[in-house]
């Protein structure tokens, strides 16, 4: 698969490729979010969220681990849920991860997984797999990502 890249200047940015990296996306797919804190994790998947047409406000799971949003309105296909996870607090506990029972969810949602990169990949036969960095001391970030099997 090709590797692309964009540089997002603005959160708005980072949130508009969420939603056309949604377009890609169906049941039973897996992204694989990494990066630092603060580079835009949870502004992409709000704008995966938005482009799913999922309900519910998305922010950081950190203190839930897994949360689940139901299927909406989408436009030009069809609805699917999302869960969206935070692995950071799992620490590569893959017992932790096994009680999330993701790959469940995997064959009727989209699973997002923030801090997945090393530790969900065997979830699913690919993934989508998405790299932030943020310049220091701005917002710009730069997103690579690629579909993985």
């Amino acid at each position: 698969m090709t590797q692309q890249r964009r540089t997002l200047p603005t959160v708005e940015d980072t949130e508009a490729l969420g939603r056309e990296l949604a377009g890609e996306l169906g049941a039973g797919d897996l992204v694989v979010l990494d990066g630092p804190l603060g580079a835009g994790k949870t502004a992409l998947t709000r704008g995966i969220a938005d482009g799913l047409g999922v309900q519910g406000r998305v922010s950081s799971p950190t203190f839930i681990i897994a949360r689940q949003h139901r299927a909406g309105r989408r436009v030009g296909a069809a609805p699917v849920p999302m869960v969206h996870v935070d692995a950071y607090r799992l620490g590569g506990d893959l017992d932790a991860l096994d009680a999330l029972d993701l790959d469940t969810d995997l064959h009727e949602a989209v699973v997002v997984v923030e801090w997945g990169l090393g530790v969900v990949e065997h979830l699913a036969e690919r993934h989508l797999r998405v790299l932030l960095t943020r310049e220091p001391e701005s917002d710009v970030r730069t997103a690579v990502w690629e579909w993985v099997e």
